[in-house]
Parts: structure tokens; sequence; C-alpha cells
């Protein structure tokens, strides 16, 4: 790891497991199917395959609508028996999912500090509208930028390179900040560094690039960044 803070002029957030708890998921799943918890783990697996998936196989749809099929998919897995309509409560959840403590304090000391700040994300437009009013962060942002303005996810390079675009900024100047480590590599293979948020205290994955800093909360990019 060799983060350059000197380099730095913006930073982008992932949005789901970075900023929000996608995890908080598991109580709606919890009113409804007699153990949410591998329907939980099976739902947030498969909607990131199915991203992977569509990818590479020019079968893009919006976020919201693979986590929808993701989670019919993992409720079928298990046999859990519900509606069509008590499915899409469950699935709304993702419009109101708990922030964690540390994101608004963190991003405005960022944003004091000079540096501007952006969401990239995989979520379609409506999701960060409404994953950003939730947040109480709309003031500290410049813009969410979606997977949906150019039909590809993460980690293609062309998310990275078109959120480079949108943000006026030399993607080298870009430090990118997820808990996903696939995203971490997608964006340094784009050419931004890599930012881990290891809330849980996991290892980091064997294989590939590793980040160019990790951080339990927002706090310390910030420290690291003199803000």
């Amino acid at each position: 790891m060799a983060f350059d803070s000197d380099r730095v002029t913006t930073v982008t957030f992932d949005s789901y497991s970075t900023l929000v708890d996608v995890d908080a998921a598991e109580t709606a799943l919890a009113e409804r199917v007699e153990n949410p918890e591998p329907v939980s783990k099976l739902w947030r697996a498969r909607s990131l395959e199915y991203t992977f998936v569509a990818n590479h196989t020019d079968s893009y749809q919006p976020f919201y609508e693979m986590n929808r099929d993701a989670l019919q998919y993992a409720l079928s897995a298990h046999d859990a028996d519900i509606s069509a309509d008590e499915r899409d409560e469950i699935l709304a959840v993702y419009h109101e999912l708990d922030v964690f403590d540390d994101v608004r304090d963190g991003i405005e000391r960022l944003r004091d500090g000079g540096y501007d700040c952006y969401v990239v994300s995989n979520g379609n437009p409506e999701m960060l509208d409404s994953m950003v009013e939730h947040a109480d962060i709309g003031d500290l942002l410049l813009d969410t930028i979606s997977a949906d303005e150019v039909e590809t996810f993460k980690p293609d390079a062309e998310l990275y390179r078109h959120a480079a675009g949108r943000t006026g900024t030399p993607i080298e100047e870009i430090a990118h900040v997820t808990a996903g480590w696939f995203d971490v590599q997608g964006a340094k293979h784009a050419g931004m560094q890599g930012v881990w948020v290891n809330r849980k205290g996991k290892p980091w994955e064997p294989f590939g690039d590793e980040p160019d800093f990790v951080i339990e909360t927002f706090y310390e990019l910030a420290s690291e960044l003199g803000v």
C-alpha cells in the first residue's frame, strides 16, 4: 500500500455497504421469512453476480431490477413462499437503509477540507436519490454518478472513467472509497487510488491488487488527507 494523499483532489464513494448498511435489509426479511440470514446473503451475492454477468453478455438492466431478480432467486432457493407484493416490500427497504455513523461527519470533514465529493454507484438514479435523501448528505455531495448512465456495472473500467469525466477530474487525482473488494480493484485498474472501508475487520482478498489505503471509518481518510 502506498497511498499518495498529495495527488488527491476528488473523493468518490460507493453507496451500498459503504455509506449505508445493506444488512439492514435482513430485518425486512425477518418479518416475512423464517430464516432470513442465508436468504439475505444469497440475495446480496446473486445481485452482484448478475451485474458481473451482465457486463459480459450485454444484458444490462437497472440495478433495482437486478436486485429484485436476485431476491426472487434467493427466496425460491430457500423455499420461502411469499407473494410478489411482499417481495417488493422487502426490496423497497433499499430506499431506506441505515446510514453508518461516520458517514455524514466524515464526508463533511472532507468537503470542508476542500475535497470534491461524489457518489459512484451501481444503483440506478432513483435508488441513489432516495439513499442520499435518507442519509441526509445531499448538501455535502456535488453529484451522484450511476452505472445507469453508461449501462455498465462495476468493476468495468468504463464506469470509473465515466465518473472521472463527470467530475472533471484527472482519474489519477481521484480516491475511490468503497467496502467492495472488487470495486477497489476496478477503481485501481482504471487509474484511481482505491481506499477500502473494512468496517468488519475482514481479511483482504488474496487475489489481485491490494488497496492503496485501508480504513475502518471515514475519519481515518480525513486525517490521512490532513482535514
